[in-house]
Protein backbone atom coordinates (compact mmCIF):
# COMPACT_ATOMS: atom_id res chain seq x y z
CA UNK A 1 0.00 0.00 0.00
CA UNK A 2 1.41 3.15 -1.24
CA UNK A 3 2.33 5.71 1.93
CA UNK A 4 -0.06 8.40 0.43
CA UNK A 5 -2.80 5.98 1.08
CA UNK A 6 -2.21 5.09 4.64
CA UNK A 7 -1.50 8.65 5.21
CA UNK A 8 -5.10 9.41 4.41
CA UNK A 9 -6.72 6.50 6.43
CA UNK A 10 -4.53 7.42 9.76
CA UNK A 11 -5.55 11.17 9.03
CA UNK A 12 -9.10 10.21 9.03
CA UNK A 13 -8.77 9.09 12.16
CA UNK A 14 -6.79 12.10 13.27
CA UNK A 15 -3.89 9.57 14.03
CA UNK A 16 -5.79 8.13 17.32
CA UNK A 17 -4.42 5.02 18.30
CA UNK A 18 -7.93 4.45 20.27
CA UNK A 19 -8.75 3.85 16.62
CA UNK A 20 -6.22 1.44 15.05
CA UNK A 21 -8.84 -1.27 14.78
CA UNK A 22 -10.39 0.94 12.37
CA UNK A 23 -7.32 1.75 10.81
CA UNK A 24 -6.56 -1.64 10.32
CA UNK A 25 -9.91 -2.32 9.08
CA UNK A 26 -9.72 0.37 6.57
CA UNK A 27 -6.24 -0.67 4.78
CA UNK A 28 -7.82 -4.78 5.15
CA UNK A 29 -10.75 -3.27 3.22
CA UNK A 30 -8.53 -1.23 0.62
CA UNK A 31 -6.22 -4.33 -0.11
CA UNK A 32 -7.78 -7.06 1.39
CA UNK A 33 -4.95 -7.57 3.91
CA UNK A 34 -2.25 -6.37 5.92
CA UNK A 35 1.01 -6.22 4.58
CA UNK A 36 3.98 -6.07 7.48
CA UNK A 37 5.28 -2.98 5.87
CA UNK A 38 1.79 -1.18 6.48
CA UNK A 39 1.62 -2.61 10.53
CA UNK A 40 4.97 -1.27 10.95
CA UNK A 41 4.02 2.13 9.40
CA UNK A 42 0.91 2.10 11.55
CA UNK A 43 2.92 1.05 14.50
CA UNK A 44 5.08 4.04 13.60
CA UNK A 45 2.54 6.40 12.93
CA UNK A 46 0.90 6.03 16.03
CA UNK A 47 3.58 5.96 18.36
CA UNK A 48 2.45 2.28 18.92
CA UNK A 49 5.03 -1.31 19.57
CA UNK A 50 4.68 -3.42 16.38
CA UNK A 51 3.80 -6.37 18.67
CA UNK A 52 1.09 -4.68 19.97
CA UNK A 53 -0.55 -3.60 16.15
CA UNK A 54 0.70 -6.78 15.20
CA UNK A 55 -1.17 -8.52 18.24
CA UNK A 56 -4.27 -6.94 17.19
CA UNK A 57 -4.16 -7.76 13.74
CA UNK A 58 -3.62 -11.77 14.68
CA UNK A 59 -6.34 -11.43 17.16
CA UNK A 60 -9.16 -10.65 15.25
CA UNK A 61 -10.32 -13.16 13.10
CA UNK A 62 -11.54 -10.80 10.60
CA UNK A 63 -7.86 -9.29 9.86
CA UNK A 64 -5.59 -11.44 7.30
CA UNK A 65 -1.77 -11.13 7.17
CA UNK A 66 -1.66 -13.04 3.94
CA UNK A 67 -3.42 -11.59 0.37
CA UNK A 68 -6.83 -12.40 -0.36
CA UNK A 69 -8.80 -13.23 -3.67
CA UNK A 70 -11.12 -10.33 -4.61
CA UNK A 71 -14.06 -12.81 -4.23
CA UNK A 72 -14.41 -14.71 -1.06
CA UNK A 73 -15.93 -18.45 -1.42
CA UNK A 74 -17.19 -20.30 2.02
CA UNK A 75 -18.04 -23.54 2.24
CA UNK A 76 -19.78 -24.80 5.10
CA UNK A 77 -18.97 -27.99 6.21
CA UNK A 78 -21.71 -28.48 9.06
CA UNK A 79 -23.25 -31.42 9.64
CA UNK A 80 -26.40 -30.98 7.38
CA UNK A 81 -24.15 -29.68 4.67
CA UNK A 82 -21.60 -32.61 5.05
CA UNK A 83 -24.12 -35.27 4.70
CA UNK A 84 -25.12 -33.81 1.62
CA UNK A 85 -21.83 -33.35 0.29
CA UNK A 86 -19.62 -30.50 1.20
CA UNK A 87 -16.47 -32.54 1.09
CA UNK A 88 -16.70 -33.17 -2.55
CA UNK A 89 -17.62 -29.53 -2.89
CA UNK A 90 -14.71 -28.36 -1.17
CA UNK A 91 -12.75 -30.92 -3.15
CA UNK A 92 -13.92 -29.97 -6.66
CA UNK A 93 -13.13 -25.95 -5.46
CA UNK A 94 -9.89 -27.06 -4.51
CA UNK A 95 -8.78 -28.51 -7.83
CA UNK A 96 -10.54 -25.78 -9.65
CA UNK A 97 -8.92 -23.22 -8.25
CA UNK A 98 -5.71 -24.79 -7.33
CA UNK A 99 -5.96 -23.75 -3.96
CA UNK A 100 -6.36 -25.96 -0.56
CA UNK A 101 -8.89 -23.97 2.01
CA UNK A 102 -7.68 -21.10 3.38
CA UNK A 103 -5.63 -20.16 0.63
CA UNK A 104 -6.17 -17.94 -1.86
CA UNK A 105 -5.56 -17.93 -6.01
CA UNK A 106 -2.68 -16.81 -7.45
CA UNK A 107 -4.31 -14.37 -9.26
CA UNK A 108 -5.63 -13.05 -6.20
CA UNK A 109 -9.11 -13.62 -7.39
CA UNK A 110 -10.48 -16.11 -5.40
CA UNK A 111 -10.23 -17.01 -1.30
CA UNK A 112 -11.33 -20.77 -0.51
CA UNK A 113 -12.84 -21.13 3.33
CA UNK A 114 -14.35 -23.35 4.98
CA UNK A 115 -16.99 -22.92 8.16
CA UNK A 116 -18.28 -25.06 10.33
CA UNK A 117 -21.85 -23.91 10.15
CA UNK A 118 -23.87 -21.24 7.92
CA UNK A 119 -27.18 -21.60 10.18
CA UNK A 120 -29.06 -22.30 6.63
CA UNK A 121 -29.29 -25.85 6.79
CA UNK A 122 -32.08 -26.23 4.63
CA UNK A 123 -30.09 -25.00 1.53
CA UNK A 124 -27.15 -26.81 1.85
CA UNK A 125 -24.85 -27.68 1.05
CA UNK A 126 -24.04 -24.22 0.34
CA UNK A 127 -21.90 -21.95 -0.71
CA UNK A 128 -21.17 -18.27 0.06
CA UNK A 129 -19.58 -16.10 -2.21
CA UNK A 130 -18.89 -12.32 -1.39
CA UNK A 131 -22.02 -12.92 1.01
CA UNK A 132 -24.40 -14.28 -1.91
CA UNK A 133 -25.89 -17.81 -0.77
CA UNK A 134 -25.88 -20.28 -3.22
CA UNK A 135 -27.89 -23.23 -2.03
CA UNK A 136 -28.07 -26.99 -2.93
CA UNK A 137 -24.44 -26.64 -4.78
CA UNK A 138 -22.83 -29.71 -6.35
CA UNK A 139 -19.43 -30.18 -7.87
CA UNK A 140 -21.11 -29.62 -11.08
CA UNK A 141 -22.07 -26.55 -10.64
CA UNK A 142 -19.05 -25.23 -9.55
CA UNK A 143 -18.07 -24.19 -13.28
CA UNK A 144 -20.88 -21.53 -13.64
CA UNK A 145 -20.39 -20.62 -9.96
CA UNK A 146 -17.34 -19.86 -10.61
CA UNK A 147 -17.51 -18.08 -14.18
CA UNK A 148 -20.39 -16.23 -12.57
CA UNK A 149 -17.40 -14.51 -10.28
CA UNK A 150 -14.40 -14.48 -12.49
CA UNK A 151 -16.36 -12.56 -15.32
CA UNK A 152 -15.50 -15.75 -17.97
CA UNK A 153 -17.44 -17.32 -19.92
CA UNK A 154 -17.07 -21.34 -19.37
Amino acid sequence: MQKEALETILNRYDRDRTQVVSVLQDIQDEERYLSQEALTYVAEALDMPRSQVYGLATFYRAFSLEPRGDHTIVVCTGTACHVRGAPRLVDELSRRLVVAPGGTTADRKFTLETVNCLGACALGPLVVVDGNYHGQMSPNKVDALLAQYSGEGR
